[in-house]
């Protein structure tokens, strides 16, 4: 079986840095907890990709643990994740991320 690449922008790795920081802050060895469900999530995508809902010109994915979409966009066979963002923020500042 065929499985499609993923790709991850550096911002994402600064996002998902954000989010581990984030959970440190409450309560130490969230941020590890947290990072490990965000990566377990990022690979489910090449199983899943394509199957969520598009907002803003690109798929979002939510995350199984954690208020936080995970947005991608499918070129060819790979998938190239954009951003991963906290749901729990003003849309108009998801969505000015995801459409610089």
């Amino acid at each position: 079986m065929f499985q499609k690449e993923v790709l991850v922008l550096k911002e994402v790795k600064e996002d998902i840095e954000l989010g581990k920081t984030f959970y440190d802050s409450i309560e130490p060895g969230v941020g590890h907890y947290f990072a490990s469900c965000i990566l377990a999530d990022l690979e489910s995508l090449p199983f899943y990709s394509g199957v969520h809902k598009k907002i803003f010109g690109v798929y979002q994915a939510l995350s199984k643990r954690f208020p936080f979409g995970i947005y991608y966009e499918i070129k060819n066979e790979t998938i190239i994740v954009v951003a991963i963002l906290n749901m729990r923020q003003n849309p108009e500042s998801i969505h000015k991320r995801l459409t610089r």
